[in-house]
């Protein structure tokens, strides 16, 4: 689940609302970058040990370049900070080729998007893939004024016009979109795709929580703590590795990626939260304690794959590497 690193320039940073700039990323050379699908992100590595999880927000059939869009958030864990303060146009920066924990739903007949925020982002290469392909789809927008938009006149415009609302609540959820109303109703074949702020996840993941499973996606930019809890309950359990047969045990106090890195296995990791999705890894047997932002309700229910930054096991878990 880890993609390669590349070096790619900063073409260009725009201001697109208040505290909002997109940085457009292309290869140094001018050739096309890896592909990527709609709902994808890429790892930026900004300082030594700082590396950050952000969207793709333009098309997903160009490959000429990369568009993220950061919030600069004075009282975050320091990305978006250094984002702002120290990436300019024309500098060269090391990311990595895109992941998608977030993508369409193949099989849906109709989409349904709930952006908050920043929470735009994926959306936004969401909604211009759909509209290439004459989907069925609305964008609900919610965002605290008109100023603190990004992206607004372009979704303002055709094609996007009539499948787009904008909720502005001044600062007060109850005044925004009645995401209880929306999905109190469920029509065969409809997914809903919710990122923004922990709040609005929360009401949209109660609100839809009659839906069936696997057709509510959520894409997390920070960690909530009631997912991150688990179980809630912290034991001591052990990891097979199957290709080798060694056992290792995880103490509380340890997470699954610590204790084998320490063993001496070279494994990928970005986020170490449960929020990209980079160190994902294969269970061949056992049970899962999920503590990620990552894996959906039908995967989980699989029990076959978990993020060993953050997830644990109960008695034995076997992995495969």
């Amino acid at each position: 689940m880890v993609g390669e690193l590349l070096q790619v320039r900063v073409n260009d940073v725009v201001e697109e609302a208040v505290d909002i700039r997109s940085y457009e990323f292309a290869d140094p050379q001018g050739n096309d970058l890896p592909p990527f699908t709609a709902g994808a992100h890429v790892d930026v590595h900004l300082s030594e040990g700082l590396i950050r999880q952000y969207s793709l927000s333009n098309d997903s059939g160009e490959r000429h370049r990369y568009v993220v869009a950061v919030l600069h958030e004075p009282d975050g864990r320091g990305g978006s900070a250094y984002m702002h303060k120290n990436v300019h146009a024309g500098d060269l920066i090391t990311i990595s080729t895109p992941l998608n924990n977030f993508p369409l739903a193949e099989d849906a007949t109709t989409h349904v998007l709930i952006a908050g925020g920043i929470g735009i982002t994926p959306m936004l290469s969401m909604v211009r893939h759909l509209a290439q392909q004459g989907a069925s789809y609305h964008l609900h927008y919610c965002a605290r004024s008109p100023e603190k938009t990004a992206f607004r006149e372009l979704l303002s415009a055709e094609p996007f016009v009539s499948n787009v609302t904008f909720h502005f609540d001044g600062g007060d959820p109850s005044q925004g979109l009645d995401v209880a109303s929306l999905l109190r109703p469920y029509d065969l074949g409809t997914h809903v795709y919710c990122c923004g702020p922990t709040g609005l996840m929360d009401a949209v993941r109660n609100a839809a929580s009659h839906w069936p499973t696997g057709t509510v996606h959520f894409e997390y930019f920070s960690v909530d703590p009631a997912i991150a809890a688990g179980s809630g309950v912290d034991e001591v359990f052990e990891v097979e590795i199957e290709d080798t047969g060694e056992v290792h045990q995880i103490p509380t106090d340890s997470t699954v990626l610590e204790v084998l890195r320490d063993a001496g296995h070279d494994l990928p990791s970005a986020c170490e939260e449960g929020i990209c999705g980079t160190c994902i890894t294969e269970v061949v047997s056992g049970e899962i304690d999920h503590r990620d932002m990552v894996l959906d309700d039908s995967e989980r229910e699989a029990g076959d794959l978990m993020t060993i930054c953050c997830s644990r096991g109960k008695g034995r878990l076997v992995l495969k590497l």
